[in-house]
């Protein structure tokens, strides 16, 4: 791998690649009174911990009929992967073009929504797992800028989900700033726009870098329900069919929000200093090298790495070795060769 860029080197073996659609059949029922589907659409910074939470919602036994969007910042895609593998009932994936969902693919968003509403079997909730560089307006927008979208569904929370070891360093990261228009960088943004603010992982870190993360996430959004949790663990019934979306919150906040410009600029895009490099081969690894290799890269780069991620099949193995990572910290777990760096 040549491209160690000198910031946000998000090693995701696997990932931003066009959004897809996830559906599943669980058993309760979320009926609105108004017939319109729920929308929760799931935000946060690269390695937050939203594909957990996802997984989480997904395998709860809660009976409800979901589908799910997923969109990621990379060249491969491997969320979709790590989602799927955790049923054995059937999915149906659609793929999306490559890009950001709050920018260059708005327009399959909508294709994809209107797919799902015109079913003739009707979904209880569509959950929108956006990239952890999105800024959540543009999702939120079409909701309300498309009239078929609009009469057919609604958004039921914005969820942010912020790891509570890395936000303070994500949120003075003046590299994450999309320019001289926009005050806040996209970590920012995304708290900002938070009807629930899941406070991840506090499990790694003191009591009183807790309550620094807290103060800061207060000051930035004095509306939202802060919740604290450890791998995303949330009852889901704090998290689907809540109602807590506020429109004239927003508003209020920014008047311009629902123009045709919606307070956020068609020229919207990513640092150039924030990319991804992805690697996808057919074979099997040597575990040692492998080893050596990411260490290596960690070790030495660790600190400009916002995310890792991927699905290896290392020689001598059964089964699949999925591993996740955030900056130095790393994982995995026994469970094609896909790798990307952001």
């Amino acid at each position: 791998l040549v491209l160690l860029l000198h910031i946000a080197a998000c090693f995701v073996l696997g990932a931003a690649t066009a959004p897809a659609v996830l559906t599943t059949s669980l058993t309760m029922t979320m009926a609105a009174a108004d017939g319109k589907v729920p929308v929760t659409v799931l935000t946060g910074f690269l390695g937050a911990g939203k594909t957990t939470l996802l997984n989480h919602i997904l395998t709860s036994n809660h009976g409800l009929k979901v589908a799910v969007i997923e969109n990621e910042f990379g060249e491969v895609g491997v969320d979709d992967t790590l989602v799927k593998q955790r049923f054995d009932s059937q999915e149906e994936v659609f793929e999306m073009n490559n890009g950001c969902i709050c920018c260059t693919v708005r327009g399959d968003l909508i294709r994809i929504l209107n797919k799902i509403l015109n079913r003739k079997s009707k979904m209880d909730a569509i959950l929108i797992e956006t990239t952890g560089l999105a800024d959540p307006a543009p999702v939120i927008q079409t909701f309300f800028m498309d009239p078929i979208i609009k009469a057919k569904a609604k958004v039921d929370a914005i969820l942010t989900v912020v790891d509570a070891k890395h936000i303070l360093l994500h949120l003075d990261d003046d590299s994450l700033q999309e320019g001289a228009r926009h005050a806040d960088n996209q970590a920012q943004q995304q708290v900002v726009f938070a009807d629930k603010i899941l406070l991840n992982k506090i499990d790694l870190v003191s009591t009183e870098h807790l309550v620094s993360v807290e103060s800061r996430l207060r000051a930035i959004n004095k509306m939202g329900v802060i919740i604290k949790c450890s791998h995303a663990e949330v009852p889901v019934d704090q998290l689907l069919g809540v109602g807590a979306f506020d429109l004239d919150k927003i508003v209020i906040a920014n008047p311009d929000f629902l123009n045709e410009d919606g307070g956020h600029h068609h020229h919207h895009t990513h640092d150039k200093a924030i990319t991804s490099v992805g690697i996808m081969r057919e074979g099997v690894l040597d575990l040692d090298k492998i080893n050596s290799w990411i260490g290596t890269l960690l070790r030495e780069r660790g600190a400009d790495i916002y995310r890792s991620k991927g699905v290896l099949c290392i020689q001598g193995m059964e089964n699949k070795f999925v591993f996740q990572g955030v900056h130095m910290m790393f994982q995995g777990l026994p469970q094609v060769l896909r790798c990307v760096v952001v």
